[in-house]
């Protein structure tokens, strides 16, 4: 039996639960490609997967949402890809043809799977996963670059896109969590959408993650350790608040993001980075009109319409720096200090 390395959890718990292990090669079936991958990026639910969210399998557990390689082999069936081509591995599986998925909405649809969650990850040296999810790599990305964006690239247009926020030309948005990836790819897609002002936060290392941030596209950097976010947003609005809201942490930012909303403005959320439950004045809902939108993934269509943005250069992936595999604990460390700006990658090794 062919084998390969990969990182693998076979308990939830922290980083040191990962380890860099020989485990068996797969081999794909119909309709299925084998990747060998040259980087992979990491994401917060990469995380929560190794601390044990409900739905993680199987188990032992290979974690990665993200890659990027080469066709190394395709099963019987397979029409569109070859071997040898240079490809993204699309985050998620589509699950059956049903009426969400016939209509663009397959991330609401049952059996939408989520790759590295629900099924072995790209935290390896190969990966297996259905025809559809190959994405020909764009020319103008690396490999660090080509395996890093497409989680949080679609979760972020997903978000301000028609589907959820419709962020419009104009209007202001606040943007929780500047150096995180899915802040970092939300405020260059507010920037392409028109939007003004485009005010995002950070805490840790806060000079260096404004002087990124403001490159992305922001106006207006808040140090939510200093600053109150929803004060400085009026002060920055002449009083009126931001019309959209893209937050992904939860308890610690959640009033005063809807504080930060002005009448009839929509916040819509992806995420609980610092809990699960938050306290809600519905009288700040009702009396000012405000919509919150919950979001999660989104459609192929969605992630190929963001991919050509990128391959035109229009939008591009931020990545912070390079781990070996081998060294996944230490890169998921990394990340929960909160230093990176933008993604952190694994390459085998």
């Amino acid at each position: 039996m062919a084998t390969m390395k990969a990182v693998v959890f076979s308990e939830h718990g922290g980083p040191e639960v990962l380890r860099w292990e020989e485990v068996p090669r797969p081999e794909p079936g119909p309709g299925e490609v084998l990747v060998e991958i040259k980087a992979a990026g990491i994401n917060h639910l990469d995380l929560w997967t190794r601390m044990g969210v409900p739905g993680v399998e199987p188990m032992p557990h290979i974690p990665g949402n993200d890659g990027a390689g080469l066709v190394a082999e395709v099963g019987p069936g397979v029409s569109q890809v070859e071997v040898g081509m240079e490809c993204v591995v699309a985050p998620a599986i589509p699950g059956p043809w049903t009426l969400e998925r016939l209509r663009g909405d397959e991330n609401l649809g049952k059996g939408y799977q989520i790759l590295g969650y629900s099924t072995q990850g790209t935290h390896a040296e190969f990966v297996l996963v259905p025809e559809v999810c190959i994405i020909p790599k764009p020319d103008n990305l690396s490999w660090e670059e080509a395996g890093s964006y497409a989680l949080t690239f679609l979760t972020a247009w997903h978000m301000l896109g028609p589907k959820r926020a419709d962020l419009r030309p104009g209007e202001g948005v606040l943007i929780i969590g500047a150096g995180s990836g899915v802040g970092s790819a939300a405020i260059q897609i507010a920037r392409l959408l028109g939007a003004d002002p485009i005010i995002t936060t950070a805490g840790k290392e806060f000079e260096k993650k404004k002087k990124l941030a403001l490159e992305l596209g922001a106006t207006h950097v808040i140090n939510h350790l200093e600053e109150e976010i929803s004060q400085r947003v009026k002060e920055i609005t002449g009083g009126r608040g931001v019309e959209v809201v893209f937050e992904h942490v939860g308890p610690a930012v959640f009033e005063e993001c809807i504080l930060a909303l002005r009448r009839g403005g929509r916040l819509v959320t992806c995420g609980a980075t610092t809990g699960p439950t938050v306290e809600l004045d519905l009288r700040h809902v009702f009396f000012r009109h405000l919509t919150i939108y919950g979001s999660m993934m989104g459609s192929q269509a969605e992630l190929l319409e963001a991919t050509r943005f990128i391959a035109e250069g229009r939008l591009r992936p931020v990545v912070d720096r390079t781990f070996p595999m081998s060294q996944a604990a230490e890169a998921h460390r990394y990340i929960e200090e909160r230093r990176q700006f933008g993604k952190v990658v694994l390459v085998p090794g």
